[in-house]
């Protein structure tokens, strides 16, 4: 016999409802801008996915307001699904369309958020500042993490993550899914000004899934280990991460040290741990002073 499911926690501010057929319940039904707040696009999003997909009210009726049913609002969070894995809107609508819709929740906000205006947006979930991010040539699975993250969804972003390291390992996911979202995220911030919490949020699901992806070495391949570092100005650290996470899979032993090391510091670890090797990261060219590297004291290795 299996077990019934647990719905997930409703956040703070809703009551939520499990509407069946014959339930009084399944009669409740939502605005556009509610439903628009519950998925987190625009409500031009929601209309253009009505016109084009038939993925609207049910029983919408000529001069009156539109309003979501519970499965109607089903479908639509099953499309959402889709579009987070990297399907494009076509696809994500025939596959809402052909899937069995799950037992539909009425979820009531109280207060409701002021409603989210602008045109629809060719990734599925309202980014902050009111554009998608540019990633002509990306793979789908790079374009899911780039939808999950501008809508704040860490944990699709971390699912997405894993499933890539999972299939195609550590290197492929950086090069070919993390570093064109970091890339796109960056060069919107540099056009518009926005998305610095977006940036925050995937630089820390990045982190963690590559944390994951880093086993404990217990007895390595070489005798000293690589040092990883940052220049003492470089604070951003992250591409030290998948770069632990593949030496350590190798048997390779590693000390990570982390972002913006005074010299002083990286000095002694260097002269504590006499390592086969320093790796130094610098993300700007301002950061890489060569001067660095020839301060940094020379060891005998035994």
């Amino acid at each position: 016999m299996t077990p019934p499911e647990h719905p997930a926690p409703t956040p703070e501010g809703e009551r939520e409802t499990v509407a069946a057929e014959d339930d009084p319940a399944h009669s409740v039904t939502l605005s556009v801008a509610a439903v628009a707040r519950r998925l987190g696009v625009a409500p031009a999003t929601l209309r253009t996915w009505d016109r084009r997909y038939g993925l609207g009210p049910s029983d919408h009726t000529t001069g009156r307001h539109r309003k979501y049913a519970p499965h109607d609002v089903a479908r639509l969070e099953l499309m959402q699904r889709a579009l987070l894995r990297g399907a494009s809107s076509a696809e994500a609508a025939k596959y809402a369309l052909a899937t069995p819709a799950p037992r539909p929740r009425v979820v009531v906000r109280s207060p409701a958020p002021p409603a989210l205006t602008g045109g629809e947006f060719d990734t599925g979930a309202p980014p902050a500042g009111g554009r998608g991010l540019k990633l002509p040539g990306a793979s789908r699975l790079a374009r899911g993490v780039g939808r999950a993250a501008l809508a704040m969804d860490s944990a699709a972003v971390q699912l997405l993550l894993a499933d890539s390291i999972a299939q195609d390992g550590v290197v492929a996911t950086w090069d070919d899914v993390v570093r064109p979202v970091l890339a796109a995220i960056a060069s919107r911030w540099e056009h518009s000004g926005a998305g610095v919490e977006v940036s925050h949020l995937l630089d820390e699901c990045v982190l963690a899934a590559m944390i994951r992806a880093t086993p404990v070495v217990a007895e390595p391949r070489n005798h000293r280990p690589v040092l990883l570092a940052c220049m003492p100005e470089e604070r951003h650290n992250l591409p030290l991460y998948p770069l632990a996470a593949v030496l350590a899979g190798r048997g390779v032993g590693i000390r990570q040290l982390g972002a913006a090391l005074p010299l002083d510091a990286l000095s002694s670890a260097v002269r504590r741990t006499a390592p086969a090797a320093v790796v130094l990261w610098a993300q700007l060219p301002r950061y890489a002073d060569p001067g660095v590297v020839s301060a940094l004291p020379r060891t005998r290795q035994q």
